[in-house]
């Protein structure tokens, strides 16, 4: 069986679906993963097919437009530079999937849905956050609040999936045109359902952090974490090492590939707040979000080390709140502090925080040395808070997670 995985995006977007495409594979698929092409060799030292998503989209976010977009100015300008790059997206999606005998589709890949109609073949929505399901049980993760009451928490999800799409209507059909050989699809359409049956979604979180809503159908497979752990002979630098074995555990600090529009004063707040907070810290600088040339004895600064080998070993972990890097934190058994930028990053925030796993999260927009310094102090040193992140990382832990996904996926392809 042809099994074809369509993601784009960042590391957290890609990591976690070659975890599952390697256990596909030993499970009997050939598997194709097709994404970004800076992730081409990392794909292929997992021994999956690799096809390339022509998605420049770090570029773009990195650019000053894009940094103005993301803080809220140019948005308009930057959708149209967009255009022409998601247009490609789906004719390289296409190109991967073409052959597939099964599809599991980010969202963000755009393409899945209509190409696993136009071969007729079981079709996968696929995610690492609870954003497709429609639920009495809390609101849209999109949204700034969880609880909107039943109605308009089910409601939000109907809202979000329809409008969402709207401004690629028309990019769509016409692909669906020209490329597929499909009729148009509706101006207000969800890709939830295809002929009118529900589309089987797939969702790589725990239930232990999100418990599953009881209104959910058997469709909807929630299965935990996909973990990609580095090789068990990976060697950190020994300077790294060595700082780690100098003192108590740090607290580490790293906002991924998130940029903001003065990374420079975003590196002196941080540093600021760690050392008001009396804690020594590992700083990341990611894809150009810190910017360490100055630091402290106290403050050590890496370009990307794996977290499934740094996390366990320091004292609490502050991000943005990507979906990836919480898991990875969460299953350490580490308190959290969450900054988040937008998107689902509040929401992981504020489940970070219901759990009791970390303070309230603080907002990129609302920073500042004393309410970071505050956090990051609370979240290394209150022991209750500690006790329960341990717990957590215990249950995560235990979660036999690709092995449900693979069980999924296996049982929806029987059924087809």
């Amino acid at each position: 069986m042809h099994t074809v995985i369509l993601t784009i995006g960042s590391r957290g977007d890609v990591q976690p679906y070659m975890a599952l495409g390697r256990a596909l594979l030993a499970a009997g698929h050939r598997v194709t993963l097709a994404t970004n092409t800076n992730f081409a060799a990392a794909v292929a030292e997992q021994g999956l097919n690799y096809a390339p998503l022509q998605a420049d989209f770090l570029e773009m976010i990195q650019s000053e437009a894009g940094r103005k977009a993301l803080a809220g100015k140019g948005r308009l300008k930057l959708m149209r530079q967009v255009m022409p790059t998601l247009r490609q997206i789906l004719e390289d999606c296409w190109a991967a999937a073409h052959t597939a005998d099964l599809l599991i589709s980010h969202p963000k890949a755009m393409g899945g849905y209509h190409i696993a109609e136009k071969l007729g073949v079981p079709g996968f929505m696929s995610l690492l956050t609870p954003l497709l399901t429609p639920t009495a049980a809390f609101a849209n993760p999109l949204l700034p609040r969880e609880q909107l009451g039943p109605r308009l928490n089910r409601l939000s999800y109907t809202l979000f999936n329809r409008l969402s799409l709207l401004p690629y209507h028309g990019l769509l059909n016409r692909w669906r045109r020209e490329t597929l050989g499909l009729p148009p699809r509706p101006r207000f359409s969800d890709e939830s359902l295809r002929e009118g049956r529900p589309v089987p979604v797939l969702y790589g979180y725990s239930e232990h952090v999100v418990p599953r809503p009881t209104d959910w159908g058997e469709h909807i497979h929630v299965t935990g974490y996909w973990f990609l752990d580095e090789p068990n002979d990976w060697q950190p630098p020994a300077a790294l090492r060595a700082f780690l074995q100098a003192g108590p555990p740090p607290v580490y600090v790293g906002f991924g590939s998130m940029v903001g529009r003065d990374p420079q004063a975003l590196t002196d707040m941080v540093v600021a707040a760690v050392q008001r907070a009396w804690q020594r810290a590992i700083l990341a600088s990611g894809w150009g979000g810190l910017n360490p040339a100055q630091l402290p004895d106290s403050i050590f600064a890496v370009d990307a080390v794996p977290h499934s080998w740094l996390f366990p070993q320091v004292a609490a972990v502050v991000h943005h709140g990507g979906a990836g890097t919480t898991a990875a934190g969460l299953r350490a058994g580490k308190p959290t502090v969450i900054c988040p930028f937008f998107g689902d990053q509040p929401f992981w925030g504020r489940r970070v925080a219901a759990l009791g796993v970390g303070p309230q999260p603080l907002t990129q927009k609302r920073l500042t040395v004393d309410g970071l310094s505050a956090a990051i102090h609370s979240a290394a040193t209150d022991g209750t808070m500690a006790g329960r992140a341990a717990e957590l990382g215990m249950c995560i832990r235990n979660e036999r997670s690709i092995e449900h996904a693979v069980a999924a996926v296996n049982k929806q392809f029987a059924l087809a």
